[in-house]
């Protein structure tokens, strides 16, 4: 029973992703990509190393299916998208990095540090991949400090509030349930 519940976390995470994965920042009738919290959440409830390359090789995959059959647009995918590797493991090793700190929850000093380690963490990952794809990708035609801070403006706050957004919901639903007497899964590794 107890190896159930992380691969039960495991799949719900992939199925998020790759139900919300085609269309970045969503639409009236679609959720934004979850991708960036998936891998926040996997790296808290999920410690094992092999995870992260199976997330990994997941997005892959979506994209290239959204890409190949759902008529998604290619553009993103340039020299810049290996960089989405680093990307996803920063988001993955925020989430280890708040599992040794403190259990998901509510309350004000584990919100706070909840807060801190999404934020940051997203904000490194935004800094690998907009920086990479807006410096490998070859689609940017002018490469300028005051561009790259005109991008960074546009794309930088949906980006870590879509990802806070998704942790927040796992955050409250992970709380609820154990003010409920259930065990959603703890941390595995602390220290």
């Amino acid at each position: 029973m107890r190896t159930r519940k992380p691969m039960l976390i495991l799949a719900g995470l992939m199925l998020l992703m790759a139900a919300t994965r085609f269309h970045h920042f969503g639409s009236m009738s679609l959720l934004p990509d979850a991708s960036l919290a998936a891998f926040f959440i996997a790296g808290f409830y999920l410690p094992a190393a092999w995870v992260l390359p199976v997330l990994i090789a997941e997005a892959g995959l979506v994209d290239y299916v959204a890409i190949s059959f759902a008529g998604t647009s290619s553009y993103c995918v340039t020299a810049a998208y290996v960089f989405l590797v680093p990307t996803y493991a920063a988001m993955w090793l925020g989430g280890r990095w708040y599992a040794t700190r403190d259990r998901l929850g509510l309350g004000l000093e584990r919100a706070s540090l909840l807060v801190l380690a999404v934020v940051v963490s997203s904000s490194i990952a935004f800094l690998i991949s907009n920086g990479s794809f807006y410096l490998f990708s070859g689609r940017i035609e002018a490469l300028t400090w005051s561009g790259y801070v005109t991008q960074f403006a546009e794309y930088y706050p949906p980006y870590v509030a879509v990802a806070a957004a998704y942790v927040a919901v796992v955050a409250v639903v992970h709380t609820l349930f154990a003010q409920l007497g259930g065990d959603l899964g703890k941390p595995i590794a602390r220290g």
